[in-house]
């Protein structure tokens, strides 16, 4: 059996399950951090990928060639939209995740990549734009798991950006776009690399700032991933 993959962009999103699995660290490739450890008898591997696309994709795509996981796991803080029930604290389950950027500027207005006709995947007939499902059953599990243990998670769409949304006006206009529960920098690669590689993959994380206009002061970026890891780490003492 494989290990479970976990990758974050920064090595605060996943220092407390590296202390708490004892996970050693590595030889990586291309100056990435990663680290194995264990969970009972299940193997994991925990990697520091990057900020952005184009790390978590290259990073997660040497994890995927060399580990043959039988699951991927991205966590990590993300900013809530208003509209998405969420308040800093809580959890996000990743039911898809979406490309927010990648599209064409018209004069009538932001189109989709489908408007280019080019699938950024495509398999079996089934052709993914800027959307990519991320596996079903991890998700409800995660979300059954959150209830079980009384936290407040949600599940549902998220959106990966170039460029943070920083005022209300941006984030309503992509709610109004994507109608997304919130949004990071790296999770659509995952969902995107993990697809083209026939892996799971479930997205966790938790929720350090609301879609606003940008005031450093009411983020809390430690609790979100302290919060996002624990969680993790019942995931994994559960996970069959």
């Amino acid at each position: 059996m494989g290990p479970v993959v976990i990758c974050a962009a920064t090595f605060p999103e996943l220092a407390l399950l590296i202390r708490s699995i004892g996970a050693r660290k590595r030889g990586g490739r291309a100056g990435r951090e990663t680290y194995a450890g264990s969970i009972g008898k299940q193997k994991v591997v925990l990697a520091v990928t990057g900020i952005g696309k184009v790390n978590t994709a290259s990073a997660l795509t040497v994890l995927l060639e060399t580990s043959a996981p039988r699951l991927v796991i991205n966590v990590g803080c993300a900013g809530a939209f208003t509209e998405s029930g969420l308040r800093v604290g809580d959890l996000a389950v990743a039911s898809a995740e979406v490309y927010g950027d990648e599209g064409v500027q018209t004069p009538d207005g932001w189109e989709p990549l489908d408007l280019i006709g080019i699938p950024s995947f495509e398999r079996k007939g089934v052709r993914y734009f800027n959307e990519f499902p991320l596996a079903k059953l991890p998700a409800e599990q995660a979300v059954q798991l959150a209830g079980a243990l009384g936290i407040t998670a949600r599940r549902g769409r998220f959106l990966t950006v170039s460029t943070c949304s920083g005022t209300l006006r941006r984030g309503d206009e992509l709610f109004r776009r994507f109608s997304p529960l919130c949004e990071n920098m790296e999770g659509a690669a995952a969902a995107h690399v993990s697809l083209i590689y026939g892996v799971d993959c479930l997205e966790v994380r938790g929720i350090s700032n609301m879609v606003e206009d940008r005031d450093l002061s009411r983020w809390n970026i430690p609790l979100a991933v302290e919060k996002a890891q624990r969680f993790i780490l019942k995931f994994l003492e559960t996970y069959p």
